[in-house]
């Protein structure tokens, strides 16, 4: 029976208890990994990755006079094919690329770009274009799990646009501690051994348990060690948590996270470098890592920015916000090699190559063809691109 008195003891409970969602919870206490249930992990690339000096046509006579100090030697970039390679530093994605599990996508973009590092990602993150549209509708993902199902896991402080809907649930974490209360000793001994009893404070107790046990569960499956080697960057140590989620059984259906930096405004080439080589080797560790637990087959990896680059280098070394950029995606259910057309470096909008692939086809193939989720959410009818064998 509910009472006044009852709620006043319940209410300190409930502020105890942890704000672990229930789909993590009931994730910690499945059985093991689900081999059919399919997952995927998206890496922003914040700041405007140079899209020419990352997947670069080198055959291309204007691609040497465009970039007079910023190309980059034929000789050492990792061939795709007979036009176009990838940065070396980008070298350890060589055995996904031979497996045929990377897509490389270029002159990715949408109609009528944005220069703004905040509004073209808003439009990336909602797939609106309208810029109060942009600003405050749900974003791709939210809208797809929605209307489809399913729940998404931001590996960072905040959760991006692109995962908010009005229904699907969200949990944002830095490391697998996060998951847990400061001082579980105390919350323990407040909340008490739980009972049988059929009043509200009963009920509050053991709900306040049962929530501190999953939470304890949910962070001890995440912190599970394995022999896999991560490099010991931001990127690395992100991917890796994933990994462990996923190994641990977790069925969150999206996984988000990202890489900051890409803004090279100035002094561009060691930075791009050494940016481009985080990338690579986490991403190339984090395949392996799952691999190696069989699991490789259903996750896909899609990586892109907010824009690329201004083809023409500047005064300073560097290269200012541009257009149309490329985007990455790996798996073991992906469909390798370069999809879609490289853009021309003379035939110019605004001084800029015009975009070959619509961003919102790529959307949609990895809604429709890898998550099974509906892609109405992204406006119109966009023809996905094949990008999933």
């Amino acid at each position: 029976m509910l009472t006044r008195r009852s709620l006043l003891k319940s209410a300190p409970l409930l502020s105890l208890a942890p704000t672990v969602p229930a789909f993590l919870m009931r994730t910690a206490r499945a059985a093991g990994p689900k081999p059919d249930a399919r997952a995927l992990v998206v890496v922003q690339l914040d700041g405007g990755n140079d899209a020419l000096n990352t997947v670069v046509p080198f055959a291309d006579p204007d691609y040497a006079k465009l970039r007079p100090k910023l190309k980059l030697d034929p000789k050492g970039l990792v061939k795709l094919n007979d036009a176009v390679g990838l940065h070396p530093a980008l070298k350890p994605l060589d055995k996904l690329w031979a497996g045929g599990r990377l897509a490389v996508l270029p002159g990715v973009g949408y109609p009528n770009p944005n220069r703004s590092h905040f509004e073209s990602m808003a439009i990336w993150h909602t797939a609106r274009f309208d810029n109060e549209e942009a600003r405050t509708s749900p974003g791709w993902i939210g809208r797809a799990l929605d209307a489809g199902g399913g729940e998404s896991c931001v590996v960072a402080p905040d959760a991006p646009r692109a995962v908010r809907g009005r229904r699907a649930s969200i949990v944002t974490l830095t490391r697998a501690e996060d998951l847990l209360l400061s001082d579980p000793v105390v919350v323990r001994a407040a909340v008490g051994a739980p009972t049988k009893e059929g009043d509200l404070l009963a009920f509050v107790r053991r709900q306040a348990a049962d929530a501190t046990a999953g939470a304890e569960q949910v962070a001890a499956k995440a912190r599970n060690k394995s022999d896999a080697e991560y490099p010991a960057t931001g990127l690395g140590q992100k991917l890796q948590l994933v990994a462990r989620m996923l190994k641990a059984g977790f069925l969150t259906r999206v996984y988000y996270t990202s890489q900051s930096g890409y803004d090279t405004h100035a002094q561009q080439g060691f930075a791009h470098r050494q940016l481009l080589d985080e990338f690579a080797g986490a991403v190339s560790a984090f395949f392996a890592d799952l691999a190696a637990a069989k699991l490789d087959d259903r996750v896909a990896l899609v990586a892109f920015s907010e824009f690329g680059r201004t083809i023409k280098e500047n005064g300073s070394l560097g290269t200012d916000h541009g257009t149309a950029g490329c985007v990455f995606v790996a798996g073991g259910g992906v469909k390798g090699g370069v999809r879609g057309t490289q853009p021309s470096l003379t035939v110019l909008v605004g001084g800029e190559p015009e975009m070959t692939t619509d961003f919102r086809a790529v959307y949609s193939a990895v809604l429709t063809d890898w998550l099974t989720l509906p892609a109405d959410g992204l406006g119109g009818t966009v023809a996905p691109v094949k990008l999933f064998g």
